[in-house]
């Protein structure tokens, strides 16, 4: 299968330290270009068919749902997965290969379980790992980095 890239232009400070590094590769030159970027969008590395999706967050039109329920918060999450995982190459939940859930209350894993059933119910449910942070940006409750498949 023939795969789709898109040159990215490296930030200033990153052209600096790869033309001042010459021991990168030129692949590595190319892995690392645009690696400065934030937010919900896929990267892929090197030749293979994993997208890499981050900092997923439960927004609506660039507003953190911080004062919702921990259980609305994660399904605009994954809506906000659904909707990148369709940008590219028309991915599903299906083609989810490992999801970490962010949670600034790891206690309420319970809480989002049957959200993470619901919404994968028509699929194998993916590995998944939780991990407690501190923090998120805008307050929210929950965040998702996701790896998924290009089939």
């Amino acid at each position: 299968m023939g795969q789709q890239t898109t040159e990215v232009e490296p930030e200033p400070e990153q052209r600096a330290e790869m033309d001042i590094d010459p021991t990168l590769s030129k692949e590595s030159k190319r892995q690392r270009e645009g690696t400065g970027n934030i937010g919900a969008f896929g990267k892929r590395t090197g030749s293979s068919d994993l997208r890499f999706f981050e900092g997923i967050l439960p927004e609506i039109d660039g507003e953190i749902l911080s004062d919702h329920s921990i259980e609305e918060q994660f399904s605009t999450a994954l809506d906000n997965l659904e909707a990148a995982l369709a940008d590219n190459r028309n991915a599903t939940f299906g083609d989810v290969m490992k999801l970490e859930i962010q949670l600034t209350d790891p206690s309420a894993t319970e809480a989002i379980d049957h959200v993470y059933e619901s919404r994968f119910d028509d699929v194998e449910l993916p590995p998944r790992t939780v991990v407690g942070v501190c923090s998120l940006p805008g307050g929210a409750d929950v965040q998702l980095d996701v790896i998924a498949a290009e089939e």
